[in-house]
C-alpha cells in the first residue's frame, strides 16, 4: 500500500500473514533525516540451527513456522514481543483511570478506511483513492 499523507509526506506499507518460510511482520521507516528496521515478528533476538527436524520435534519454536530443520528465530516472550500484555495492561488502566486506551476507536476506525481505500484502490488498478479528512 503506498500511501501519500496531506504534509507530503509518504509510506509504503508490505503486511503478510503467511508466505513460503512464514510469518513475515516488518516495518521500515526512510525519512530524509534517519531510516529505522524494525522486524515485528519473527525478530533475530533468538537464533538457532537444526540440522534434522527431529531434533525440536517437541520444542515450539514460532507460530507458523513450516519446518523446524535449517535456521529458524524462536520467540522466547512471543506474547510480550507481540503487545498483548501491554495491551491488556492499558485497556485495564484506561477503564481504571478514566482515561482513553492508547490505540483508541479511532486509530482502529482510520485504520480501517485506510486498508479499505487500498483494496479499492487494486481493484482499480493501482487508481489514486482519497480518504476524506
Amino acid at each position: 500500500m503506498h500511501v501519500t499523507f496531506s504534509d507530503g509526506s509518504i509510506a509504503d506499507f508490505f503486511a503478510s500473514e503467511l508466505m513460503l518460510g512464514g510469518v513475515s511482520n516488518w516495518l521500515e521507516v526512510i525519512c530524509n533525516n534517519h531510516r529505522t528496521k524494525c522486524h515485528l515478528n519473527p525478530t533475530n533476538a533468538v537464533q538457532t540451527f537444526s540440522p534434522r527436524e527431529e531434533s525440536l520435534r517437541d520444542v515450539y519454536v514460532t507460530e507458523k513456522i513450516e519446518t523446524k530443520q535449517g535456521w529458524s528465530q524462536p520467540a522466547p516472550d512471543e506474547a510480550w514481543q507481540h503487545g498483548y500484555p501491554q495491551e491488556f495492561q492499558d485497556f485495564m488502566e484506561s477503564i481504571a483511570q478514566g482515561r482513553s486506551p492508547l490505540a483508541s476507536g479511532d486509530l482502529a476506525r482510520d485504520t480501517i478506511v485506510t486498508l479499505y481505500a487500498a483494496y479499492l484502490s487494486a481493484e482499480r488498478a493501482g487508481a489514486e483513492v482519497a480518504i476524506p479528512g
